[in-house]
């Protein structure tokens, strides 16, 4: 017997629903991952994402991996041990950042920011004189802050600057080759609207020129991958893994969804709902956690109501209302409420029903 199928409104951090034309697309016919159809397939992915990050790189293309194989390839590829890693935190994912760039050898040298704060590119810059790179979170998921990737760019130096676009890329302005950003690494699960399942990575010419020779992982070796995805070692595709083809082929149709609607309106599209749903939480009574001025519109953190139970809240929205909000993180599990409003669901519709639902389950948890 075949299992209920659910449709949960995911309104956490991630996923979130994906764009209609997104999952239709993985009805698709499937394509070798060597057949010239999809090889011109991942050649239009390749200029969707150029679009989506800002740049001109020829080597921009969708990892066959979820985001976290993003920032690994970030740092095997740019670390060999005893280089000095210079790493903004405030946030999970820069703590992750952390155990990463630990695991290749870096020294890591930490600027800690308090939770819910954005990065202070001043003090990154006074933390070390010359570092191999410097890494930074561009919308932090775990708090729902964003941050000036400008602002290091300008100060990186002879530095390579690592960028977590993760929650960012797809929902607000990316402009990697504007700010200065060498290496960046998103995921298909948030304001890109599509499934979990892949990497959009992208990486400069200058930071390529400079790249570990043989990183210890071979899967997540630019080098190697550059001449499947991108076809940047000359003459023809070469065999490296195969690829996730109806995911990409999912991807392809998430880019033409965005493109067709226009990155201004989509951007647009989140600033509203962000702001609705924030107005809304505060007419409520409520507080949000992220410092003001800094809030993602796409990603909403709400601190949990004293005397409220958080994870019973969570449930009774799961269970009510097929809703999913997310918990915080770390010292701020039971204290902190994550609302994501993004892809297909940064719309009016999503506000009112969260709003709503919310309330009420605030009331009868």
């Amino acid at each position: 017997m075949s299992a209920t199928v659910l449709q949960r409104h995911l309104f956490g951090p991630g996923p979130c629903n994906p764009y209609p034309e997104a999952t239709a697309a993985l009805g698709l016919p499937l394509l070798g991952h060597l057949d010239p159809e999809f090889i011109a397939r991942m050649d239009r992915v390749g200029d969707g994402l150029r679009t989506l990050w800002g740049t001109k790189n020829s080597r921009t293309l969708p990892l066959s991996a979820t985001g976290s194989a993003g920032m690994e390839a970030a740092f095997v590829n740019t670390i060999n041990p005893g280089d000095v890693a210079v790493i903004a935190i405030n946030g999970l994912f820069g703590e992750r950042m952390c155990e990463v760039a630990s695991r290749v050898g870096a020294e890591i040298v930490r600027v800690d920011h308090e939770y819910g704060t954005p990065i202070d590119a001043e003090r990154v810059a006074a933390a070390h004189p010359n570092p191999t790179v410097i890494a930074g979170v561009h919308a932090e998921t775990s708090t729902g802050v964003v941050s000036d990737i400008a602002a290091l760019g300008a100060i990186k130096g002879d530095a390579l600057l690592i960028t977590d676009a993760v929650t960012s890329i797809g929902g607000m302005p990316v402009l990697a080759d504007e700010w200065g950003i060498d290496i960046g690494y998103a995921g298909t699960q948030k304001c890109i609207g599509v499934a979990p399942g892949l990497a959009p990575f992208t990486i400069s010419d200058r930071a390529f020129e400079r790249r570990v020779q043989k990183p210890q992982s071979w899967y997540l070796d630019l080098g190697l991958l550059g001449g499947y995805t991108t076809g940047t070692t000359g003459g023809g595709r070469t065999y490296h893994h195969t690829a996730p083809v109806a995911m990409v082929a999912s991807l392809e149709a998430g880019i033409d969804r965005i493109l067709a609607e226009g990155l201004d309106a989509v951007t647009k599209r989140h600033q509203e709902a962000g702001k609705s749903l924030q107005d809304g939480i505060e007419a409520m009574g409520l507080e949000l956690f992220a410092a003001e001025g800094y809030r993602l519109p796409q990603l909403t953190t709400v601190k949990v109501p004293e005397g409220v139970d958080s994870a019973k809240v969570r449930a009774y929205l799961l269970e009510r209302f097929n809703i999913e909000i997310g918990g915080g993180v770390g010292q701020y599990a039971n204290t902190v409420w994550r609302i994501g409003l993004m892809g297909p669901n940064a719309n009016p519709s999503s506000v009112a029903l969260i709003l709503a639902s919310l309330k009420e389950a605030i009331n009868k948890a």
